[in-house]
């Protein structure tokens, strides 16, 4: 038996609870894994660690008081649950056992598989899966919100990845986003709009939504749906991803064109990555924008709202092909072919050689590590309600 940790700091001193949980953070994860015995996600590892160590983490019964409230009325108690995972996560055996958790299949993609196999379609709600001759394409799809991300895209978008990536009937995976229904683009396909800002001022993204996204489907277009008995970094389910950008990648919509392998593009459509006037880090686009643009082009992205044409010469640094908007869908058939035509087997090896010297998976640990607790106090900061006000007009906009 574990001997019994010492006692954690009394009060409610935020700072001192983080230096305990920077010395005790894996004690307190081997004890909710037993010693890595078994694989917990990052919501349930804080649900867990919050029962054993209720004077460290925020009770289910605290969280459930603060849901309700607008972002700017929230008591901020989840920036406990960022200084656990940072902490965690900045620990290099309890942090890769957690980047390994988050990289397997969720429990309901591996029983919507069947079903997938059965029909060769799903719509998950949040995101649709079909089966176009050697492609799995996955859409992303929230109409009313621009294919915004939030709550209700989260686990549907994940179970799509999921199941694209261990479908058998096929090679290779497509994500694009579907048609939207505001008036200004109706009828119109768009990538996406990055993070719900009306949802995010109005108090209905938690703090864990960042982590579970990043660490998870993101994490999986990258690098793969993971085996149990397997580092990822050794060897992880994984296909090629073509990406189409029609209309326009904004915030985390153009974080996740850095993951693909092939990125066609409209010749009309832009990136962004606004999460500076937004008050927020772009997830893992910090850690992977440089390798594309270089230093200075990524920090003034993120830093000054750069707008990135993907017709431009900064652009094509981005874009492997730019075709007349009308042509997205015959670029996409003749892409597919283009790379699978010769087979696939070497292009998971590749994939993997590519990216064991531009962002092993202990680089990306370290990263999420700093991106947990930073992002835990941007998202309960006064500033970011004054952006989201001053920005977007928050106040004003209907749920």
């Amino acid at each position: 038996m574990a001997p019994p940790l010492p006692p954690p700091p009394p009060g409610s001193e935020r700072a001192a609870r983080e230096r305990y949980l920077r010395a005790h953070a894996i004690d307190i994860y081997d004890r909710v894994t037993e010693s890595r015995r078994h694989f917990v996600r990052a919501d349930e590892l804080c649900r867990r660690a919050a029962a054993a160590f209720p004077e460290l983490l925020p009770s289910d019964a605290e969280l459930a008081a603060e849901a309700p409230r607008l972002q700017k009325d929230k008591r901020g108690v989840e920036i406990d649950q960022g200084l656990f995972l940072s902490a965690v996560l900045a620990d290099p055996v309890a942090g890769a056992h957690l980047c390994h958790a988050m990289l397997l299949p969720l429990s309901v993609s591996q029983s919507r598989l069947s079903e997938f196999q059965r029909s060769g379609a799903l719509d998950l709600g949040g995101a649709r899966i079909e089966r176009q001759g050697k492609a799995a394409v996955v859409t992303m799809t929230n109409p009313r919100f621009l294919n915004a991300e939030d709550e209700s895209t989260l686990v549907p978008l994940e179970t799509a990845i999921d199941i694209a990536l261990l479908d058998p009937q096929t090679d290779i995976c497509v994500l694009r986003g579907g048609v939207v229904d505001h008036p200004r683009y109706a009828g119109k396909r768009l990538f996406g709009a990055g993070i719900n800002l009306t949802h995010l001022y109005q108090g209905k993204i938690r703090y864990l939504w960042y982590m579970l996204r990043d660490l998870g489907l993101v994490n999986k277009i990258y690098r793969g749906v993971a085996l149990p008995d397997m580092s990822p970094e050794v060897d992880c389910r994984e296909k090629l991803w073509i990406g189409a950008i029609e209309g326009f990648a904004i915030g985390g919509h153009c974080q996740t064109v850095l993951t693909l392998d092939y990125v066609l593009a409209a010749a009309d459509a832009y990136m962004t990555l606004p999460a500076r006037k937004e008050g927020i880090i772009p997830g893992a686009a910090n850690l992977r924008l440089s390798r594309y643009v270089g230093a200075r082009i990524a920090r003034e992205a993120v830093m000054a709202e750069l707008r990135i044409d993907c017709a431009s010469p900064q652009g094509r640094l981005l874009c492997d092909e730019i075709v007349p908007p009308i042509e997205v869908d015959a670029a996409i058939a003749r892409t597919v072919e283009k790379l699978t035509g010769s087979g696939v087997v070497s292009a998971a090896g590749n994939r993997r050689a590519f990216r064991i010297s531009e962002e092993p998976l202990d680089s990306f640990r370290r990263y999420m590590s700093v991106y947990a607790r930073e992002q835990a106090h941007c998202h309960f900061s006064p500033a970011l309600i004054a952006n989201l006000e001053r920005n977007w007009n928050a106040a004003s906009r209907r749920a």
